[in-house]
């Protein structure tokens, strides 16, 4: 495994393959106030490549270009906070898109641990550390815990959403899902516009 440290934009020419993996770590988890700082990425091939955003940047040609690519399925974990944090911060909104979290409650219905901690745990046996989730990602220098960490964030989804796709298939629940992650893109969209909390389905 080898962690590849971007400045600011993917490098011209990288090409991570078909299925790239993808996670943010922000300053926090309220996408209007809290900056992006790193996103990470994975083609499924043991390494991760990392682009640390600076404070007020507000382009990144190559990674928006992939994040728009429909050719390119983008793999999530929670894909709705950093699809929301991606298009406030640069304006690409990510398609089409993955997202483990979302596949793990249509079909682990006999639990309420969703988190890629517990599913990791349970349908791959690898054991995560989260100990540097609530680090400051917005320091100059990130430490190499951090970025193994972030890593450790990308390198299991393409494996993940292999087992969560046998668990869909066998529930009847893969055409569900497949909607559901159809809609992500816009359901983060409505969180930057000012609905984060509103079901505008419901009837009052």
């Amino acid at each position: 495994m080898a962690n590849h440290l971007y400045q600011g934009d993917l490098p011209d020419g990288l090409d991570l393959g078909p299925v790239v993996a993808i996670d943010c770590e922000a300053m926090g988890l309220h996408a209007h106030r809290d900056r992006l700082c790193l996103v990470q990425m994975s083609g499924g091939d043991g390494e991760a490549h990392m682009v640390q955003v600076a404070r007020g940047q507000t382009e990144a040609p190559n990674l928006c270009r992939m994040l728009e690519d429909p050719q390119v399925l983008k793999l999530f974990h929670f894909g709705r906070f950093d699809i929301a944090l991606m298009y406030h911060s640069f304006g690409a909104l990510t398609a089409p898109v993955y997202c483990t979290k979302i596949a793990s409650k249509l079909v682990r219905t006999y639990t309420d641990r969703h988190g890629l901690k517990y599913l990791l745990q349970e349908l791959l046996g690898v054991d995560i550390s989260k100990h540097q989730q609530s680090s400051d990602w917005g320091a100059a220098e990130l430490s190499a815990a951090q970025l193994d960490y972030a890593a450790s964030d990308v390198l299991h989804l393409h494996r993940l959403r292999d087992a969560l796709d046998e668990m869909l298939t066998r529930e009847g629940r893969a055409e569900l899902a497949q909607a559901c992650f159809d809609f992500l893109p816009v359901r983060a969209k409505l969180d930057i516009a000012g609905w984060p909390d509103t079901d505008i389905f419901a009837h009052s």
